[in-house]
């Protein structure tokens, strides 16, 4: 049976019956309870469950990571709440010192069953330190899990998997398609590492995972128009990478783009182009494009629509593995800056 909700409904829905089906399950974050968080994500959820397992913290994002690693030491399975994407810095050394290392340092026999949910990335018109997408620095940590979702039913479904794992998980929200519709079935739950195959084509493989999923989904449209077939893999998990899943799409394509929010440089898509370059490097027709956020910090909102990955960066970069482009058009940032100015 499935129901239509939003992105942001289908988290609540995750986190209810998380809540229902295990009491060693509590949230914990800064206005998620009595408020149900600034984008209403645990709305009802602590009138329905109480203030001892739907738990406002101070504002103070070491101590709620802190206090979570002890909590989950201890045998629950803790969902934090990290307000926004710009303000996990605080609690950064936690999660990559402590986090991500007790269960390896234990050989095993502590586990960390702990999710770290954390809306990310751009496009809501917000000021500095609430749209940046900082996945690449915790995709580099050994120990932690990193996953994100597209549509309501992979919210939904990897967020129920994030919390049933005994690994440490930083589930990355995007909070732009938070209020998106889909359809959801609560009977399906997916596992933490394998990407999906969203839209089959034999030209073009684009690689894609959060918010740009719906944008390379428009581009495998468009580019249909041109009688292009563009297939579009939704990555899922950031770490780890289903680089098998990429590397046998490019094996039929020969062509591969990848795109994200996130600035290019030291990238999910560095190390999945880096990859496929290594294990497929026979089968690629042209050099991999990626299609990202530019290597700046995220601008003011007046021109983020402009650092964005957008569908016309896209579609440059199809035309240009398919050899239709034979220079970059990309947007120059710096004179889009000066513009704004």
């Amino acid at each position: 049976m499935t129901e239509t909700l939003t992105l942001a409904k289908a988290v609540n829905a995750a986190l209810a019956d998380a809540l229902e089906g295990d009491d060693r399950v509590l949230l914990m974050g800064e206005d998620i309870g009595q408020l149900g968080g600034v984008f209403r994500v645990t709305d009802g959820l602590q009138a329905r469950f109480g203030a001892q397992r739907v738990i406002d913290s101070p504002l103070a994002e070491s101590a709620i990571i802190g206090t979570a690693i002890g909590m989950s030491y201890r045998g629950f399975r803790v969902v934090t709440e990290i307000q926004f994407d710009g303000f996990i810095y605080p609690a950064f050394d936690q999660i990559v010192a402590q986090v991500a290392k007790l269960r390896y340092r234990s050989r095993g026999r502590v586990t960390m069953p702990l999710t770290i949910r954390v809306p990310y990335g751009g496009a809501i018109g917000s000021v500095e330190h609430h749209s940046e997408s900082p996945e690449s620095y915790f995709a580099h940590t050994a120990g932690l899990r990193v996953v994100t979702a597209s549509t309501p039913q992979e919210a939904y479904s990897t967020l129920r998997a994030a919390i049933a794992s005994d690994d440490p998980v930083l589930f990355f929200e995007p909070k732009g398609k938070y209020y998106t519709k889909g359809e959801v079935d609560r009977s399906i739950v997916r596992d933490l590492e394998t990407a999906n195959v969203v839209a089959s084509g034999r030209d073009v493989t684009i690689a894609a995972y959060g918010p740009t999923v719906e944008t390379a989904l428009r581009a495998a449209i468009a580019a249909a128009d041109e009688g292009i077939e563009v297939e579009v893999i939704d990555l899922r998990s950031i770490s780890p990478l289903d680089v098998d899943t990429v590397v046998e799409s490019v094996q039929r394509t020969g062509r591969l783009v990848v795109t994200h929010e996130a600035p290019a440089e030291a990238s999910v898509s560095s190390e999945l182009i880096t990859s496929v370059v290594e294990r497929a490097f026979s089968s690629l027709e042209a050099p991999p494009e990626r299609v990202t956020g530019y290597d700046t910090p995220y601008p003011p909102s007046a021109v983020e629509h402009d650092y964005l990955p957008s569908l016309d960066r896209l579609l440059d970069a199809v035309d240009r593995t398919l050899g239709r482009r034979n220079s970059r058009t990309e947007l120059d940032y710096a004179s889009v800056m000066g513009a704004a100015r």
